[in-house]
This record gives C-alpha cells, sequence and structure tokens, in this order.
C-alpha cells in the first residue's frame, strides 16, 4: 500500500514548465502535451507586492496569500506537519500501486509533488499554482504549469490516476465545480485526497472562548473571507462535497495539531512546537490582504491584531490546538454505491 519590500527579477532564461516527455520520451503526459506546456514571459514574474508582503501576478488579487519567501518557508513547514502527522507517508489514499499520472492542485512551492515525483520515478506528476515560486531542480518526472485551477480545465476525461489537494481553504468561489473537474479528470477506480486545516482553535479546558484572541480570530476571518467571495471553512465540508461530487469509499480523517509543546504525547509535542512555528510564520500572511481588502482595517489595526495573536500563542497557559482534515475518496468503477466512513485520531 503506498499511502495511509524587495523585487524578484525574472530569470535571463525563462524556465519551460513542460511538457514532461522532453526529458522523459516514455512520458504519460505525451497525450496532453499542449495543455502541460507552458512557457513563461516576465509578465509571470511581474508580482504585485503591498504591506510588505509579495503576492502572485497572474490573475492578480483573486487569491489573498502572499508568495514570498516568507510564506513558502510556512508552506515547508506545513509539508513536514503533514509528514509527522501520516507518519512519513505523503498521502493517506490506499494506492494499490505507484499512479501513473498524478495531479496536484495549488501545489505552492511544490514540496509535495517534489517528494512524491522523487519517491515514484515512474508516474507523471503534474503541479499546479498561480506563480511560479517552484525549485528550478526538480525530478525530471515533474514539471509545474502555471494556471488558475479554478478556470475551465483542459486536462482529457479520465486521464489522472490521482488527484491530491492540500491548503485550497479561501482559495475557491465554486466548490462543487472545482470538485466535478477533479471526477472528471480522474480515470475510474481512481482516487482524489484532499487535506485542509481547521481555522478555529480550541482548548478542551475551555480555555478558548469566543473573547478570547483566538475567537475573535476565527470570527474576523470567516468575516473577511466571506466578503472577498472565497469563504474559509471548507474543512468541515469536504466528505459532503466529495459525496455530492459521486466519490465513493470516502474515508476522512481528523487529527489534533496543537499549538506549543504542551502536549504529553511524544509525536504530538513534536506537531505541537513544530505548528507553534508555523502559526508565528503564516499569521500575517493569512490575515493581512484579507482584513485590508475585505473589511478595510487599517495596516495599524492589523498589526494590533496580530500582536495580539501573537501574545495567545505564547501563552504557555493556552493549552490550543486545532484539527487538520484528510480525506480520501475513489471515482466509481460502477453505479453502485458504497458506505463512506470517518474516523477520529
Amino acid at each position: 500500500m503506498y499511502g495511509n519590500g524587495e523585487t524578484m527579477d525574472p530569470p535571463s532564461e525563462l524556465p519551460i514548465y513542460g511538457p514532461a516527455d522532453e526529458l522523459n520520451p516514455d512520458s504519460a503526459f505525451e497525450e496532453d502535451s499542449e495543455s502541460f506546456t507552458s512557457s513563461l514571459g516576465p509578465e509571470s514574474y511581474d508580482f504585485h507586492f503591498e504591506n510588505g508582503r509579495r503576492y502572485h501576478a497572474l490573475h492578480a488579487g483573486e487569491y489573498w496569500g502572499p508568495n514570498d519567501e516568507r510564506q513558502i518557508e510556512a508552506e515547508r513547514i506545513t509539508h513536514r506537519l503533514y509528514l509527522l502527522t501520516l507518519d512519513g507517508q505523503l498521502c493517506a489514499a490506499p494506492l494499490a500501486a505507484p499512479p501513473h499520472r498524478v495531479l496536484d492542485i495549488g501545489t505552492g512551492a511544490g514540496s509535495w509533488a517534489i517528494d512524491f515525483a522523487a519517491k515514484h520515478p515512474s508516474a507523471a506528476v503534474l503541479g499546479t499554482d498561480l506563480s511560479p515560486i517552484q525549485d528550478l531542480f526538480i525530478p525530471s518526472n515533474l514539471r509545474f504549469e502555471i494556471v488558475d485551477f479554478c478556470d475551465m480545465w483542459s486536462y482529457s476525461e479520465n486521464s489522472f490516476d490521482f488527484v491530491f489537494l492540500r491548503g485550497l481553504d479561501g482559495c475557491v468561489r465554486d466548490w462543487p465545480r472545482l470538485y466535478a473537474e477533479v471526477y472528471r479528470a480522474l480515470k475510474p477506480g481512481a482516487y482524489i485526497e484532499h487535506s485542509e486545516m481547521c481555522i478555529e482553535l480550541k482548548s478542551d479546558d475551555g480555555a478558548v472562548a469566543p473573547e478570547h484572541i483566538f475567537g475573535r480570530w476565527r470570527k474576523m476571518l470567516l468575516e473577511a473571507s466571506d466578503a472577498y467571495g472565497k469563504p474559509l471553512g471548507i474543512a468541515d465540508q469536504t466528505k459532503e462535497l466529495s459525496e455530492a461530487a459521486g466519490f465513493v469509499e470516502v474515508v476522512e480523517q481528523r487529527f489534533k495539531w496543537p499549538i506549543g509543546g504542551w502536549n504529553q504525547e511524544r509525536k504530538l509535542k513534536e506537531i505541537g512546537r513544530l505548528n507553534k512555528k508555523h502559526w508565528e510564520q503564516s499569521i500575517e500572511g493569512w490575515c493581512i490582504a484579507l482584513l485590508t481588502r475585505a473589511l478595510k482595517w487599517t495596516v495599524p489595526q492589523v498589526r494590533g491584531f496580530l500582536r495580539e495573536m501573537e501574545e495567545g500563542l505564547r501563552d504557555s497557559n493556552i493549552h490550543a490546538y486545532h484539527e487538520v482534515t484528510v480525506l480520501y475518496g475513489r471515482k466509481r468503477e460502477s453505479g453502485s454505491e458504497t458506505r463512506s466512513e470517518e474516523s477520529e485520531f
């Protein structure tokens, strides 16, 4: 089982992302080579700068998350957290054999796609994102495509063996449409896997009350993302969305990620220490564009809000955690219905 305020200058020679068969004559991308090929022009690097953070150029303003080095490092920490959570596995879906064609939607810096391609050299792996921020030194069976995955897909029906989604909360206006595209693109019997982080911070001892900064954090981000047109909170909806799209044998796992090393269980203590660093690295990027663009907060207001959050994260008396969901399901091979499962850890 295989899975349980500085500018960036464009490089002098712009990289070509695809097709994979340029390096591998037996590439599984061959049949869709046109849709897997994207020659990047300088405009792809014409990043937008706002309040000291850097943002994507393609469809500028569609996404509120930065793409600068600070955010890239936060993504790398996220990748490490999921590896810890899944005991070193890159996916939870029960892949019976190495998949031939793999799609990573919203790949970001590409950490997952790079690791998956390296682990499965026989697979042709494609990562898509709005920003050309991925490493240039990558496995020969991996290509990146700079596109907006919320646009109409050009990939052929029944063409992928595995589609992976992670960390897309607040990126999508029409989730049913996206799930329908994934379902169409997957081969019969192939798997989708979708992992998300819940934005609600909790404590089992009641320390995180609605009036606590952690409670106000959730309220403000939900309000801002709703106003932005791309609501947060998808982690609690992926099971319903996947089943509505037609996926069967849907399994949802929920894991706790503590913030800080307060948990006595060894694995959770390690996750908690790393997750605290993750939050400290990420919280400005998660909220500054949302709050200033959607709710018209001033930058000093946001800075004050962030100071409160940072104080809360440092408070060792608050045993806070949040959940992450890891869901996988299979595209049906027949018209039969299959019961879904849910587990909690």
